[in-house]
């Protein structure tokens, strides 16, 4: 009974101080590829209807996570007019990629088999458990969603039925 009520206390605690961490938090550490496989993988185990496993999570490092920086910055140069095109905003899409250790790209995989809101839920959970994974291990994350995401679709080679809705930064936290 004491060992339940330990692992209940410390999902209690994880659960409780889930919380968005911005890359500006982030120290220059990488993240241990065991940590981070963790951080991936807990993300399966999230409930699915149907067992479509709708998740689909794309992580970018080093070279790929520049690229991914470089084309969200010209996405967002292309798609906002002059008006209302800031410069620091520009800038800081860059800088918020080079602060983060990984960045995973979360899209949901439209089975057809249940309805899309259920797909989407179910990806959203898996994202969850990434979050509480990401906690246990101290590593600061956050789930972004700006409007670049839908004009990735060729950047990530997505299918007609598979839609990006999110970016999912991580990084250690700068003591």
């Amino acid at each position: 009974m004491a060992e339940y009520m330990k692992k209940e206390e410390v999902l209690k605690q994880i659960i409780e101080s889930r919380k968005s961490v911005f890359p500006k938090s982030y120290s220059n550490e990488d993240i241990d590829e065991n940590i981070l496989a963790e951080i991936l993988n807990s993300a399966k185990f999230a409930p699915n209807h149907k067992r479509t496993k709708p998740w689909r999570f794309k992580i970018f490092q080093g070279e790929d996570k520049k690229k991914l920086g470089e084309q969200l910055a010209q996405i967002y140069k292309r798609t906002t007019s002059p008006e209302t095109f800031l410069e620091k905003k520009y800038v800081d899409i860059s800088d918020k990629i080079s602060k983060s250790n990984a960045i995973v790209t979360i899209v949901v995989n439209f089975s057809g088999l249940v309805p899309e809101w259920e797909e989407i839920a179910a990806t959203a959970m898996a994202v969850q458990n990434m979050y509480l994974t990401s906690t246990a291990h101290n590593v600061g994350c956050y789930w972004s969603s700006p409007g670049m995401i839908q004009h990735l679709g060729d950047f990530l080679d997505l299918k007609e039925n598979q839609k990006c809705i999110g970016l999912f930064y991580l990084g250690k936290i700068a003591e």
